[in-house]
Parts: C-alpha cells; sequence; structure tokens
C-alpha cells in the first residue's frame, strides 16, 4: 500500500515537474520581442547582415530581428505609405533621407531624442562621434528622426589594366575635369576594329528622369555641382541654385564626355561593365566592392572624383535606422538601433559589408585601422570622409525637386537640350513649388 501511495505521489512530482518545465519553456518563447526591420541591402551585403543580426540575437536572446526584404527607391516609399494607412507599419525601417519629410510630416516615425534622452539613451560625448554630415542629412527641421546605420562615399573605381594598355600611369587616375574627359576619350576604343566600341571610358550615368536610378542619377551628379562652386538651393529654402553657372559647367562636361565615347550605344550597368572589364572608369560607393573583388583579371584601383574648378568635393550618404510609432516593441526596436552604431559593432560590420562606418572613433579602433593598412581600396573610400558633404535635406518638395534636377539630366544627356535651357526649365518648376503658399 505503502508501496502504491509512494509511486502515485512520485509520478504526480514527476508530472509537476514536466508541466513547469514546459510552461517555462513556453513563456520564455512568449517573452522573446520580434523586432520587425525592413531594409533594401543589396545581394552581396546580405552574408554580412545576416552575421549582424546572429550576434545581435545571441547578445540580446529576448529579442528576435525580422529582418524582411523590400526594393529601394520607390517601391520601399510605397510599401512604407502603405503600411502606414492600413496600420502594419514595421518596427524600424532603413530610410534614404528622401523619405524624411514624408515619414515626419504624416508623424509616422519617432524623433530619436525620444530614445536618445531616455534611460537606455546616448551621452552628448556619443551622438557627437557621429559624422556630422549623417546627423543632419536625417534632421528635418532641426530634430533628429532616424540614425545612420551605414555610410558611404562616392570615388572613382579604375581598370588599371586598361590604363596601362593606352600609355596612361596606372597608379595616377585623372586628378581634374580636363583629365577625366580625356582619359575617357583616350580609353574608349574599339577592339577588334568591327567599327563597334568594345570599350568605354567613363560610365556617365543617363537613367530615365522618372525612374527608380533617377535619384542616383543626381547623387553623382551631385558632386561636380559643388566642384564648380554651386548649391542644389539656398539658405532659406525658398529658391534653388542648381541652374547657376557652376551647375551648367557641371552638366555641360557630363554631355561632352557622354557625346565624345557615343555612350547611348552602351547598355551595360555601371558595375557589371567594370567587372567584365568593358568600362575603364565608373563612379561608385563602397557596396560594390565584394563584386569587384570576385572580378577575375582585373587590376583596379579606388581614387577620389577629379577636382572642379572650385575644389574637390564628394557627397556622404548613407541609411538610417526610422523607429515607428506604430511598432509594437518601440523600445526593443531602439535596443537594436542602439547596438548596431556601437563603434565595435560599426567596425565589424563595415569590415565584412564594405559600407563605410558611421561613428568617428572606429577609425581610431586598432582593428580597424590594421583592417585599413591591408585593405587599399577601403582606405581609399575612408578617405574622401575629408571632403564630403551632404546633401541638403530639403524640408519641402524633396522628390519633386530631385525628379526635376533628374529629368534636365536625362533632357541633356540622351535628349536635344542645352544644359542650360535643361536646368533653367528644372529650377523654374522647382521655385513655382516652393513659393506655394
Amino acid at each position: 500500500m505503502i508501496h502504491h501511495i509512494m509511486k502515485h505521489i512520485v509520478i504526480f512530482t514527476v508530472t509537476i515537474l514536466i508541466a513547469t518545465y514546459f510552461s517555462g519553456c513556453s513563456n520564455s518563447k512568449e517573452k522573446r520581442t520580434t523586432v520587425v526591420f525592413w531594409h533594401s541591402f543589396v545581394a552581396t551585403t546580405i552574408p554580412a547582415l545576416n552575421e549582424l543580426v546572429a550576434r545581435f540575437e545571441k547578445e540580446h536572446p529576448n529579442i528576435k530581428i525580422d529582418a524582411q526584404y523590400i526594393p529601394t527607391g520607390d517601391a520601399l516609399v510605397q510599401k512604407l505609405i502603405t503600411s502606414i494607412q492600413s496600420g502594419n507599419a514595421p518596427d524600424v525601417s532603413w530610410i534614404h533621407a528622401d523619405f524624411l519629410d514624408k515619414l515626419t510630416e504624416s508623424d509616422a516615425i519617432y524623433p530619436m531624442h525620444h530614445f536618445i534622452k531616455g534611460e537606455n539613451g546616448l551621452t552628448d560625448q556619443e551622438v557627437n562621434d557621429f559624422f556630422p554630415q549623417l546627423l543632419g542629412a536625417f534632421s528635418y527641421k532641426n530634430t533628429l528622426y532616424a540614425l545612420p546605420m551605414d555610410a558611404t562615399v562616392l570615388a572613382l573605381v579604375y581598370n588599371k589594366n586598361h590604363f596601362r594598355a593606352v600609355g596612361l600611369n596606372p597608379n595616377a587616375p585623372p586628378k581634374t575635369w580636363d583629365e577625366l574627359r580625356a582619359y575617357s576619350k583616350k580609353l574608349t576604343i574599339d577592339k577588334d576594329g568591327d567599327g563597334k566600341l568594345d570599350q568605354y571610358g567613363f560610365y556617365v550615368p543617363a537613367y530615365p528622369g522618372s525612374g527608380p536610378l533617377s535619384i542616383w542619377m543626381v547623387l553623382q551628379w551631385s558632386p561636380y555641382l559643388w566642384q564648380a562652386g554651386g548649391q542644389i538651393i539656398d539658405s532659406t529654402q525658398t529658391k534653388v541654385l542648381f541652374n547657376s553657372d557652376a551647375g551648367v559647367k557641371a552638366l555641360t562636361l557630363w554631355k561632352e564626355i557622354y557625346d565624345d565615347m557615343n555612350f547611348s550605344n552602351y547598355s551595360f550597368t555601371h558595375d557589371m561593365g567594370l567587372a567584365s572589364g568593358s568600362l575603364s572608369m565608373i563612379m561608385d560607393g563602397p557596396w560594390d566592392l565584394p563584386t569587384f573583388r570576385k572580378a577575375k583579371n582585373i587590376d583596379w584601383a579606388v581614387a577620389a572624383l577629379p577636382e572642379g574648378p572650385k575644389g574637390k568635393a564628394t557627397y556622404i550618404a548613407g541609411e538610417s535606422l526610422a523607429i515607428f510609432k506604430q511598432s509594437k516593441n518601440p523600445e526593443a526596436a531602439w535596443t537594436f538601433v542602439k547596438w548596431v552604431t556601437q563603434p565595435k559593432i560599426q567596425a565589424m560590420f563595415s569590415m565584412s559589408s564594405g559600407y563605410l562606418p558611421v561613428r568617428k572613433s572606429v577609425l581610431d579602433l586598432e582593428e580597424y585601422k590594421s583592417f585599413l593598412e591591408k585593405d587599399h581600396a577601403m582606405q581609399s573610400f575612408v578617405e574622401q570622409i575629408e571632403t564630403a558633404r551632404q546633401r541638403p535635406t530639403l524640408e519641402r518638395f524633396y522628390v519633386n525637386i530631385n525628379q526635376f534636377i533628374a529629368e534636365a539630366i536625362e533632357q541633356t544627356l540622351v535628349g536635344n537640350k542645352s544644359p542650360k535651357q535643361a536646368l533653367d526649365e528644372a529650377a523654374e518648376k522647382s521655385n513655382r513649388l516652393l513659393n506655394q503658399k
């Protein structure tokens, strides 16, 4: 009898322990917060992103990052707008500065001071460690709405073998606008004598002004405007300035090179053109370094953009992380954003992805300095930060004005409008918008 009772007690105790164990497992699963993260990283960056997410989840076992790829450009903007309207916005999303006015005006995202000044916030010293151009790019009406996740600058990437073949010094890329035009002509070649060009000296971005790559085209043109002493818009943001003499000079240079090479016959993308050997020089950012490193039989290098009449300039940009007010887990989202921007994590992500770090102190980390000493291409991109500028964050009509500039570039390169006519018409349309009451 006693044996029988003891048997039931043991069974009952084991049952309770098992139930408690599985209940604990269930509770631990329930406690795990999921943060939905939208991004548009290119395919070559996905391995680095996966590594980043895996490390975060290991260090934060109670938070799961659901990273979802959304095509960049208009597709991402439209999906964000639709998700906000339907109440299904992500917790955190990768955004361009171009989206900022729409997201802030619709009260869709938190101002960053909501988190920075909170219990798990950032010190003033930590905030000041970010490159100021990046913070400026993601500030709207003097309020910061997103923290940069990665940074890029524009530089010249060129094929050293092509330089050698035409008698150019492979270690002396073009330093001025005149040299860029001269080198572009010299490197444009019909190799087999069939009357068709097989190699083009320089990739002049000529995309449809209303297409998904229009912003990319304007980004590439902006440094030339600055190099000639020009600006996009005045300080009061009431009048555009891109149709100045500087703007005309910058667009004239592109048109001359485009016509010199008969570039309308070229159909490859800039990155694949360089990798395949059909292009000698392109403008690009560090995100394509993984592609070039895989390219066989190409000896390539990275250099500063050629200097214009008024000096050197390139742009610095990047994608930032914004936290949405519809988020069910804004604090968990902030934990992810804050973690991603730590100097040691930024160094790791830069080394694996090809993007530049967003904080100045990363450049002082011994591990990162050793990395740059071995990676001359990345070092060349980092060096461009010194002359890099942010494009202005327009408080109104950002997308519209970008498109007007893009259309002017397209109409000049592939159409029959002069640079001055095209830019003047774009400026007239822009100023008409800006002067609306």
